[in-house]
């Protein structure tokens, strides 16, 4: 017999165990990578944000506990327009809304300039901005929905829906790159700062580089606007979105859950590791005697511990994969949770299985390399 076939016939004379490790197991990693999965995504689709648009600089104000929430003058984004090396700048205003006649609430509302360059990075659904069915008069008491959020109001163009008591026209329906955008509404920025109390306020300024400016440049650009009011903060979009509180804060949580899981599947592994080699003592004891190395016994049950590891490993991925599908299409979370699981988060998931499996074999394999032949058959 082949050592690989005697490690999984081991696996196999204990269906029950075996099964019930393999589930426990299999449970932890599901949730490892479903919390970790989610948290990437969350962070993924605020990235899109910027990515999606050509963001290459986020203003916003200094000392904001919440960036999201940070208050800047509108005409600061024409000082920063002309900053050398900063080819464009939009201003952007986001506030949460809720629809309440359809039942919907938190939805994120994006309120940019109608003529902004961002604009052009969305996808309408009848290929412009403005629905020519509709006309182009008033459009700044207009406003758009992400492809996502129109879904789960069952809303297209042409008809109207209640924002703060008012009626307004929903001009077109738009695509984006970003999952989050794809479930917000984009309105006029004019007509949210009305709506919200806000005039002349935006929460940050959207900048594009000049092109030809390489990395180390972007930093003096960084600088230059800086220099334009010192209450300020320009970050490059990658450290804008690294830092920021809520990404920080969904993955602290997606990784002190996974510790707690990954720790109970650990505790699970050793004692169903344990339980076998105690079991299977005078079987270890006449391997030793037929001549087995103690390095082989060791090879042995790690091999049965890793074999199960990996297979529970491919299940909770299954199972984690499956479960995010089931959560995106909730409607609470429609629009805002990407359904896929990044490939570099399941690697991390089999990664950390494999991992639980050869930690929970550690001691069960060294006193199985301890037993002497004689103590072996005495102890049975």
């Amino acid at each position: 017999m082949h050592f690989s076939s005697l490690i999984w016939k081991n696996l196999r004379r204990r269906p029950l165990r075996t099964t019930l490790t393999l589930v426990a197991l299999a449970s932890a990693i599901a949730a490892v990578v479903a919390l970790l999965g989610i948290a990437s995504n969350f962070k993924n689709s605020f990235a899109d944000v910027y990515d999606s648009h050509g963001v290459d600089i986020v203003v916003s104000r200094q000392g904001s506990a919440d960036r999201l929430s940070s208050s800047i003058d509108q005409s600061l984004a024409e000082r920063i327009a002309d900053v050398k090396g900063v080819a464009m700048a939009s201003p952007m205003l986001l506030e949460t809304v809720s629809l309440e006649d359809e039942g919907v609430y938190g939805i994120p509302a994006m309120g940019m300039p109608t003529d902004s360059w961002m604009m052009d990075n969305f996808q309408f659904e009848d290929g412009n901005l403005v629905n020519q069915d509709l006309g182009n008069q008033d459009l700044e008491n207009r406003l758009w929905l992400g492809v996502h959020l129109a879904d789960r109001l069952g809303i297209r163009a042409g008809q109207s829906v209640n924002l703060f008591d008012q009626p307004y026209l929903v001009a077109g329906v738009f695509t984006s790159r970003s999952t989050w955008e794809n479930g917000s509404m984009l309105v006029p920025l004019s007509l949210l700062q009305e709506l919200t109390g806000r005039a002349g306020q935006v929460t940050y300024v959207n900048v594009r580089v000049a092109d030809g400016v390489n990395v180390r440049q972007v930093d003096e650009v960084i600088s230059r606007i800086k220099a334009v009011d010192a209450r300020l903060l320009p970050l490059a979009t990658e450290e804008f979105v690294a830092t920021d509180t809520r990404m920080q804060i969904a993955s602290a949580m997606a990784w002190m859950t996974s510790v707690i899981a990954i720790m109970i599947g650990a505790i699970g592994t050793l004692n169903t590791m344990m339980t076998s080699v105690m079991e299977r003592t005078a079987e270890i004891g006449i391997l030793r005697a037929i001549g087995w190395s103690r390095r082989r016994v060791v090879a042995m049950i790690l091999g049965e511990s890793c074999l199960l590891a990996i297979l529970a490993s491919l299940l909770g991925c299954a199972a984690a994969a499956g479960l995010t599908w089931l959560l995106s299409q909730s409607p609470a979370v429609q629009g805002m949770l990407d359904s896929v699981i990044d490939p570099i988060v399941m690697m991390e998931g089999m990664m950390m299985g494999v991992g639980i499996g050869l930690f929970g074999a550690i001691l069960p394999a060294w006193r199985a390399a301890q037993l002497l032949p004689a103590q072996a058959f005495r102890e049975r």
